[in-house]
């Protein structure tokens, strides 16, 4: 993208509203925003938007064969993105979410979204952090990555997330520093039984309380 980007301090109440409906402008025109989780600052754009997705992908130097997670702004969001939600799946979304932990689900065959090379499933998560999740109420489903260039760390902070990505973005949300630093846990539940893809910010006991079965 061309211009300058726009950097918001959005621990800032005055600022708050105006940084909200500016990233939500943003996203519905197609542009990026980083935007504050309870792991790592993340890179978005609208799910729905091809385009978007594309242009996410080449900011951080991916590939397609690295499709793009969802994230979304309340539980109920994913009823709509799945073919069907099982009794595990919600019991996994309402012990966790919001939270660090990423379900991959069988996506329903009508979405159309490109978010990369997914083979029919996509990875969504509700994160734990009140800026992003006012953004998605509004937005709606966003494909968000971790706000990074592939192969660098990823960023804790905004500014961290400016240094690396530039005016390749349209909009900086500075939410502070993130509360863990750690990436969610993903579980693939399109399978007979939930399976963890990797380690992250749930740990495999705590998951096992709720699906004891889950392979780790």
């Amino acid at each position: 993208m061309s211009g300058v980007a726009l950097f918001y301090d959005c621990n800032d109440a005055t600022v708050r509203a105006a940084a909200l409906a500016s990233a939500v402008h943003c996203v519905t025109s197609g542009q990026l925003v980083v935007l504050p989780t309870d792991t790592v600052y993340g890179i978005g754009a609208d799910a729905f938007d091809s385009a978007a997705v594309a242009d996410l992908l080449k900011a951080k130097g991916r590939g397609r064969d690295m499709p793009v997670p969802v994230l979304v702004g309340s539980w109920h969001t994913i009823e709509g993105l799945v073919s069907v939600v099982s009794p595990r799946t919600w019991s996994l979304v309402e012990a966790f979410w919001p939270g660090g932990l990423t379900l991959v689900v069988e996506q329903a065959p009508s979405l159309a979204w490109d978010l990369g090379d997914a083979r029919g499933t996509v990875a969504v998560r509700m994160p734990l952090h009140p800026v992003a999740i006012e953004l998605l109420e509004t937005t709606g489903p966003m494909a968000v990555s971790s706000a990074n260039r592939h192969g660098q760390p990823p960023a804790l902070t905004a500014l961290e997330a400016q240094q690396q990505l530039g005016d390749d973005v349209a909009i900086y949300l500075d939410g502070g520093p993130v509360q863990t630093g750690v990436a969610s846990t993903i579980v693939d539940v399109t399978g007979e039984v939930p399976r963890v893809l990797r380690a992250g910010a749930i740990g495999i006991d705590d998951l096992r309380r709720v699906v004891p079965d889950i392979s780790g």
